[in-house]
């Protein structure tokens, strides 16, 4: 009984060919690893034949085809393969998610080349499995061209900063056009992302140098505000403070001036025959001589020549007096 079993082993050895036939190029022999039916050295092969089984992995159908012609999608596990019956596994196809990221150069409305980056999440659908292995040769090919189509369509559209801001839209635009094109192919897309968008390296250092400028010519304009509130601050506090003085002041005259009517009117009632202008004479000389003090006591004060005997006050009694007769008239009038 065993030297019959080894002669059939043999015997199937025997008409087994030597290296396993090509299998057709599909679609997912240039994705992944798993994308390619799986070959088994021809010991295995031979026993796999004898046993008419196959096996397939997890997140992977396998496409079985009867002469030469499309039979049935097996999904994981052990299957049947009467091989006697023409049936044999085409290839296999992986049901993985896999990503394409995908480079494109393009221009913008204001002629700045940039390099658009996405990147293309994808799958092949289970329930379409023989679409996607039978009707493209070259998927990542297929998607690539369409995502260049897009792009190239929505970029020169915008200018560079539009660009920038409306990278979602660009993505959406780009998913909904694949997802149109690939749904025919039993591929589904599941995102699509702008990954960044690279301008010509002199173009990024005069971006950031307008930039800088922008915020210098801000900080200046700022700067110079805030200068002018400043000033326009301290020409109010000097404006309030001339007139709180000039109110002092008018004060102090009109105290002075109560002050010496009451001394008048004092001393005219107390020594009898004397006038007006006789007390006039008499503050005026007291007035004279404080000043002189408060010169000569100042310990800052700059030498003062000025006129000086006995006459002078009775100058000066009398230029104040035309004084005050001069503005009595032109109040009258």
């Amino acid at each position: 009984m065993d030297s019959c079993f080894h002669v059939l082993i043999q015997a199937l050895l025997h008409c087994a060919p030597s290296s396993p036939p090509p299998l057709p190029a599909t679609n997912c022999q240039g994705l992944c690893s798993g994308g390619t039916a799986s070959r088994s050295d021809p010991l295995t092969s031979a026993m796999g034949n004898l046993c008419c089984c196959v096996q397939v992995d997890q997140s992977t159908v396998a496409i079985r085809e009867q002469f030469g012609k499309f039979d049935s999608v097996l999904e994981p596990g052990c299957h049947c393969m009467p091989w006697f019956a023409g049936k044999r596994v085409a290839g296999q196809l992986t049901l993985r998610l896999q990503q394409l990221d995908v480079r494109c150069e393009t221009k913008t409305k204001d002629n700045v080349f940039v390099n658009v980056v996405a990147s293309i999440q994808y799958r092949a659908l289970a329930d379409k499995a023989s679409d996607a292995f039978y009707k493209l040769s070259n998927t990542r090919s297929q998607i690539q061209a369409y995502v260049f189509d897009v792009i190239r369509a929505s970029v020169p559209k915008l200018h560079l900063d539009d660009a920038f801001e409306q990278k979602d839209e660009i993505a959406r635009a780009v998913e909904e056009e694949l997802e149109k094109a690939m749904s025919a192919y039993g591929f589904e897309i599941v995102q699509t992302l702008i990954v960044d968008i690279e301008p010509d390296e002199h173009v990024k250092r005069a971006m950031n140098e307008i930039n800088a400028a922008a915020r210098l010519r801000a900080a200046a304009n700022e700067k110079a505000e805030a200068e002018k509130i400043v000033q326009i601050k301290r020409a109010e506090g000097e404006a309030e403070a001339k007139y709180l003085s000039g109110l002092g002041i008018a004060r102090q005259r009109q105290a002075i001036v109560d002050g010496l009517r009451d001394s008048v009117l004092g001393f005219s009632v107390n020594v009898p025959g004397t006038t007006a202008k006789d007390v006039m004479d008499m503050v005026l000389i007291t007035q004279y001589f404080d000043t002189m003090k408060e010169i000569g006591a100042s310990s800052k004060a700059s030498s003062v020549f000025i006129p000086h005997g006995p006459g002078a006050v009775r100058d000066i009694a009398t230029q104040i007096r035309d004084g005050l007769l001069q503005g009595s008239s032109v109040a009258k009038h």
